[in-house]
């Protein structure tokens, strides 16, 4: 369609064409350029973002003055992906691996020293720390504790984003918060653990689930319910204990809201529903592996 732009913002979507049909109409009176493409069984009528504000407006005007051509509720069930649980194993192998090879001496003496975040070390070049303390914890308690939680989290993303997907996306952004921190943190900060990517994963749900309900016809309250729910698990999980690393949880948290929202444009979800699932999960094993491999060089 001539003059559309870039058709990236979903303003509505149904499950039969001819709904999606009469709203364009209603935008094309308007004057707003829109199209109607599908989407996995349903339709989805898409506006340039620049539109996408006046479009949905228009929309909630027309169904106000419509109520009985509301032919369904907004939102929709959200998309699941299968095999969810192919990344949790790939999680506990990975955690439960490390702290196995430290513990029965298969590594260097100073592996762990090697690869617990330290923001001298991290400001000295040595970013695989980053990546490495994910896999470190200091008892038994703790791996037990980020082992759980890790897993129930993995899984919900794995769900939402794919397995592959989802844990890419959760060891990019745990890394990237934990370098972060090294680098604009004390220079004597110490640390290790998974809790950071675990956060991750949780803002990245969040975010993804708040954009994708974005100006589906329901109040703003309920619009930014997910993210609320996700601040609010944020302060009740990643701010109790005496040694509890906030910071690390935030950044956590914020590098996935980060990720989670930039996954959740159509002109992104529509390519990263092309990929398979192995793929990304591929990349995340081989950043690890990486990061170990620097880190006991």
């Amino acid at each position: 369609m001539e003059g559309l732009g870039e058709p990236d913002v979903e303003v509505y979507r149904s499950r039969r064409r001819r709904v999606c049909d009469e709203r364009a109409f209603v935008l094309a009176a308007v004057g707003i350029p829109s199209q109607v493409v599908p989407f996995q069984g349903r339709f989805l009528l898409q506006v340039a973002t620049r539109d996408a504000a006046q479009a949905a407006a228009h929309l909630d005007q027309y169904d106000r003055e419509n109520p009985l051509r509301r032919t369904e509720p907004q939102p929709l069930a959200p998309r699941l992906f299968p095999h969810a649980w192919v990344g949790c194993v790939g999680y506990a192998a990975w955690l439960l691996g490390v702290a196995y090879a430290l513990s029965n001496g298969w590594v260097r003496l100073d592996a762990f020293n090697r690869g617990e975040m330290s923001g001298a070390a991290v400001r000295a070049g040595q970013w695989w720390r980053a990546w490495t303390s994910l896999t470190l914890h200091l008892s038994g308690p703790h791996l037990a504790g980020n082992l759980l939680v890790g897993l129930w989290f993995g899984y919900l993303a794995g769900r939402q984003f794919g397995a592959g997907t989802a844990w890419v996306l959760i060891v990019l952004g745990g890394g990237l918060a934990n370098l972060f921190e090294g680098l604009i943190g004390p220079p004597g900060y110490r640390s290790a653990g998974a809790s950071t990517a675990v956060f991750t994963a949780l803002g990245m749900m969040a975010a993804h689930t708040w954009w994708t309900h974005r100006g589906t016809r329901q109040s703003w309250l309920r619009e930014w319910i997910p993210l609320g729910a996700g601040v609010m698990l944020l302060g009740w999980l990643g701010s109790g204990g005496r040694h509890t690393d906030t910071m690390a949880h935030v950044l956590g948290f914020s590098f996935g809201v980060l990720l989670g929202w930039g996954a959740a444009w159509p002109f992104v979800d529509r390519r990263l529903e092309r990929v398979p699932q192995w793929l990304p999960g591929l990349a995340a094993m081989l950043i690890m592996t990486l990061a170990w491999a620097r880190a006991l060089a």
